[in-house]
């Protein structure tokens, strides 16, 4: 069973192949019931109508059902700590339209610019390499840092992918053709799993050869400006749960796949994503003394030409340097 939102508002259950509607006010941005598993994020909660649209034979279960969740949002309105704090850091961006989540795990608090765009899904483009290292080292598909994969000799636009490729190296040069063998590997229904586990974004792998923006097929994918998608703020708090063992996950994945986002930048963990339709990403999290700090750049910005992760990896960097760094 699972309750989706929808406009931020409106919720539907979907149970036994019935849906149910629930409006919500003033906003909770989703809850997930299964497997025991409770998940709430939200900032004030009040439900305040309830509409069936299906058996009346449902409706006492239903009934049951709303009422557990109106307490359990209650419940958790009163005990929340969690903050959320409007920050600009428009003097990092360069002039280029974009936002930018920071959030501190052990504080329970987030840091937003542009916090509309911050809610908006968005094609994940390469920053999901990150779901698939762990899904591959967690399926075998994977073993280590060291794994490779067969060149298959055709030209690609970048010389540094014309050759046998290991993990490490795949991943530092964000080589699609790698990736697609790892994803293909793993195949879609256990991918599906994977999304649905971690929540991400909203799950849709349907599209799984991916839009034809590439020549080559195996520069194509779900996740490549197709059919998945999902928000910076989304993005933020999965790479906090995976580093934070909140996943499936055992520690060796995780630990090889820290080992690969390691960047150039002191104590900085990432992975970049670039879009041919100028829009990139920069995620991961900053790490001193054992403490993190997660984050996650998006840039969207029409009136440039060419936005590439390089420049929203720049933009995290300054952002740390001049807003983290001394309060760690």
């Amino acid at each position: 069973m699972k309750i989706h939102c929808f406009d931020d508002s409106v919720f539907f259950l979907n149970m036994k192949d019935k849906s149910y509607g629930l409006i919500v006010k003033p906003q909770i941005n989703k809850i997930n019931l299964s497997k025991k598993l409770l998940t709430i994020k939200y900032y004030k909660c009040n439900i305040i109508d309830v509409i069936f649209n299906q058996r009346r034979d449902y409706m006492k279960k239903i009934v049951a059902l709303l009422l557990m969740v109106n307490l359990l949002l209650l419940s958790g309105c009163k005990n929340s700590s969690v903050e959320t704090v409007q920050k600009d850091y428009s003097s990092c961006f360069n002039g280029i339209n974009g936002c930018a989540v920071f959030y501190d795990y052990d504080k329970e608090k987030y840091d937003v610019y542009n916090e509309e765009q911050c809610n908006t899904r968005y094609s994940p483009y390469s920053t999901f390499k990150i779901v698939a290292v762990l899904e591959g080292l967690n399926d075998g598909v994977l073993i280590s840092k060291n794994t490779k994969m067969k060149y298959n000799g055709e030209k690609y636009p970048f010389d540094m992918w014309n050759k046998d490729m290991n993990l490490n190296e795949a991943f530092q040069t964000s080589c699609v053709w790698y990736f697609r063998q790892v994803i293909d590997n793993i195949g879609q229904e256990k991918l599906k799993e994977a999304v649905d586990e971690l929540d991400y974004g909203n799950c849709d792998v349907s599209k799984w050869e991916g839009e034809p923006i590439n020549v080559q097929q195996d520069l194509n994918g779900f996740w490549l400006g197709s059919s998945l998608e999902i928000t910076p703020m989304e993005m933020v708090n999965i790479v906090a749960n995976i580093f934070q063992g909140k996943t499936k996950y055992k520690n060796n994945e995780i630990n090889i796949l820290k080992d690969i986002m390691k960047s150039d930048k002191e104590g900085v963990y990432g992975k970049t994503g670039t879009g041919k339709d100028n829009t990139a990403w920069y995620t991961g999290f900053y790490e001193i003394k054992n403490k993190k700090i997660y984050f996650a750049i998006h840039l969207d910005d029409n009136t440039k030409n060419g936005i590439v992760g390089a420049e929203a990896k720049e933009i995290a960097n300054n952002i740390i340097d001049r807003y983290y760094r001394s309060d760690m």
